[in-house]
């Protein structure tokens, strides 16, 4: 079975943009979805950053650059040919 994690991170990443993307009906809606991005964005940054390290201080630290971390990760990530 491949692994297909940095796909996964792609859809969600496009998912969550383009819900950025919709014309809100008012100022509130907006916020909520934009605010469900950046929760979602530290939610996977700190899951990757503590699959990686083991560390409660990078995780936090990943968490708060979230999405940057998470594009930073899948592009920057070193492929294991165990897959």
């Amino acid at each position: 079975m491949k692994n297909y994690t940095g796909l996964l991170l792609f859809f969600l990443l496009t998912l969550t943009l383009d819900c950025f993307g919709q014309e809100a009906s008012s100022a509130g809606t907006r916020n909520e979805i934009i605010r469900n991005g950046v929760n979602l964005g530290s939610v996977i940054a700190v899951v990757i950053s503590w699959s990686r390290n083991r560390s409660v201080l990078f995780a936090i630290i990943h968490g708060i650059f979230s999405w940057l971390y998470v594009i930073y990760y899948v592009i920057m990530r070193e492929v294991s040919d165990d897959s």
